[in-house]
């Protein structure tokens, strides 16, 4: 209703009425300073604009005593205006430095769990083939296909359109989203098809700028007999690429020990890096680190909850607080040890619930620390919340979250109505919270709903909204969570760059790519966010970030591409100086997002 207390979203629809006048005025808290107030009226929400009723009403109220005065003008002179003002008055103008959280619509983090995955791939493997025909085209001046890429980020980007994304849409929306999904899939499938050739030996790509151990599925007889294992149908090995390189598959292959990675017992486990053991729900009871040599755990891990997941308002946008009031703790029929070589463990459980079941399989592995749980979950559930659990013991008042361009510190504690209000925030593939010597991460390969307290973390995965599409979610879901015990903080212990495993694999191409021309060099890693051919295509475009929040110096060297001119430009691409010659050399400020554009000139 439009009273007073509650017409806080007096602007939303663009109406122009007596409330939303006084609703913009009321709400406004630097009238000492400037009193010129901008309202942009006219049906939104989907379109419609202004109408003969709105203009008449306009004119009315500006006889009306007590409203404030209204007249009629451009956008661009009320903000030219309002230049000038603050320019007039910077020293008493409030500087908001941090986080403007929205304390609402909690639950368009989870809402319509395919598009979120989808967009989170997308989003990695544009940015990939774009890295690929690059350097390709660097190399070996194949042609880049801009059209085609303009056509899928196009796509992708409508589809990041409210409510489309948010998963508050009707449910035909979602319908022609899946449509629209496959055929992008399948343009991104022919163009990686299009950077291979048969004759070519296979070749593992890392665009990373890190070196990056993983393990990659093989075609059977690919690699050396001992230096391969198969599990559920597929032949994998270990490789090792160092930052931003291509190597032929025999030469990246990593040799594997003899023996396997885990001794087993009927509720325990003991692996190179942890002792695990668990109960009879099928809820982890105990991760110790052999290395750190102390408990990961602090209570229980990878347990299942379900809640009733009925907000006053908005379903599909809505998570309300008291969801936490009724909820139910899952368990399993069991964890039983299926594979056991060297590369890995793998524990199995299922979980049935309602009309729904949840199969998992938990990875444990020789290479690294991180401890995968890949879930397949046939949801069935209405009006019910699905959320992970892991108790860590670790004592921290912030935990830090990643988003696009780095990381945000939230509380773990509701010392404030603000820090309460917080009780389900974004992430993108990863949240930590450590001490200073010690710390655990949640990583994921799809999901974005968040929820620590104290030392808990939460990870939401699926809710069935009933409205505005009464099927939301049903079906199957795949998805990967981890769990990320690292020493010291999340720079120390890398946890980006591991999350970077479950999201964004190694390519593997039969190619001519010998070898990638650019090297990158820098105290710490420096993200890679895009390399690609420039919009006007007179040159490449390499647009990087800090993720740390620290300065670094970063130099990057090209080879065998001939003489490159470069220089920097903001992210529409316009030069800030002139074309300069080598060496390419400039500085980041702590979560600084720099472009530089790349020249070649001849060989």
């Amino acid at each position: 209703s439009w009273t007073e207390k509650s017409n806080w979203f007096y602007t939303y629809n663009g109406l122009l009425t007596p409330e939303t006048v006084l609703g913009v005025y009321r709400s406004y808290q630097n009238k000492a300073l400037n009193q010129h107030l901008l309202i942009s009226y006219g049906h939104g929400d989907g379109g419609g604009g202004v109408t003969r009723e709105m203009l008449e009403n306009r004119r009315k109220m500006a006889e009306i005593p007590g409203l404030p005065m209204l007249k009629t003008g451009r956008a661009a002179d009320f903000f030219e205006e309002l230049h000038e003002t603050v320019d007039q008055n910077s020293n008493d103008l409030p500087i908001w430095d941090g986080e403007l959280y929205l304390e609402y619509h909690r639950g368009t983090y989870t809402s319509q769990a395919f598009i979120k995955k989808m967009n989170r791939w997308f989003e990695i493997r544009l940015r990939e083939l774009e890295c690929l025909y690059s350097l390709q085209s660097m190399t070996a001046g194949t042609a880049y296909p801009a059209a085609v890429f303009e056509k899928l980020w196009k796509s992708v980007l409508k589809n990041q359109f409210h409510d489309i994304i948010p998963g508050s849409s009707i449910k035909e929306v979602y319908q022609d989203y899946r449509n629209e999904a496959l055929a992008c899939q399948k343009q991104l499938h022919a163009l990686t098809t299009a950077l291979e050739t048969e004759e070519q030996q296979l070749r593992i790509i890392n665009t990373a700028t890190w070196q990056r151990t993983s393990i990659i599925a093989v075609a059977p007889g690919t690699v050396p007999e001992q230096q391969q294992v198969f599990f559920d149908g597929s032949c994998y090995a270990l490789v090792h690429l160092p930052a931003f390189q291509a190597s032929l598959l025999p030469d990246c292959i990593c040799a594997l020990p003899l023996e396997a990675v885990s001794v087993s017992e009927k509720d325990r486990l003991e692996t190179p890096f942890y002792q695990v053991r668990w109960n009879e729900a099928g809820h982890l009871t105990q991760i110790y680190d052999k290395t750190a040599q102390r408990e990961v755990l602090a209570g229980t891990g990878n347990v299942f909850q379900l809640f009733e997941d009925k907000p006053l308002n908005f379903d599909a946008w809505d998570i309300d607080l008291f969801y936490q009031e009724k909820g139910t703790e899952l368990s399993s029929a069991g964890i039983q040890v299926i594979a056991n070589n060297p590369l890995f463990t793998v524990l199995e459980q299922q979980v049935t619930f309602g009309q729904s079941t949840i199969l998992q399989k938990i990875y444990f592995y020789a290479h690294t620390k991180r401890i995968d749980f890949v879930t397949t979950v046939d949801w069935q559930e209405r009006q019910q919340l699905l959320k992970v659990k892991f108790d860590v013991n670790i004592r921290a008042t912030e935990a830090i979250f990643d988003i696009q361009h780095g990381n945000v510190k939230r509380p773990t504690h509701w010392n404030t109505s603000w820090d309460i209000a917080k009780f389900e925030t974004v992430g993108h593939q990863w949240a930590d919270v450590a001490q200073m010597d010690y710390g655990v991460a949640l990583l994921n390969d799809c999901k974005y709903g968040y929820d620590i307290k104290g030392n808990q973390l939460r990870l939401s995965l699926l809710k069935g909204a009933t409205y505005p599409d009464p099927q939301a979610d049903l079906g199957s879901h795949t998805l990967t969570y981890s769990l990320f015990p690292h020493q010291g903080d999340f720079a120390t212990g890398q946890v980006m760059e591991e999350a970077w495993e479950i999201n964004a694999p190694l390519s593997q191409l039969q190619t001519e790519m010998a070898s990638i021309p650019l090297e990158i060099e820098a105290d710490e890693s420096v993200i890679i966010d895009a390399l690609k051919l420039a919009e006007d295509q007179s040159g490449w475009i390499l647009r990087c970030y800090d993720h740390l929040g620290s300065d670094r110096d970063v130099t990057i060297h090209c080879h065998g591409t001939g003489k490159i001119r470069w220089q920097e430009t903001n992210m529409m691409e316009e030069a800030s100086e002139e074309l300069k010659a080598e060496p390419i050399a400039f500085s980041l400020h702590p979560y600084e997002v720099k472009t530089i554009k790349l020249v070649l000139s001849e060989k």
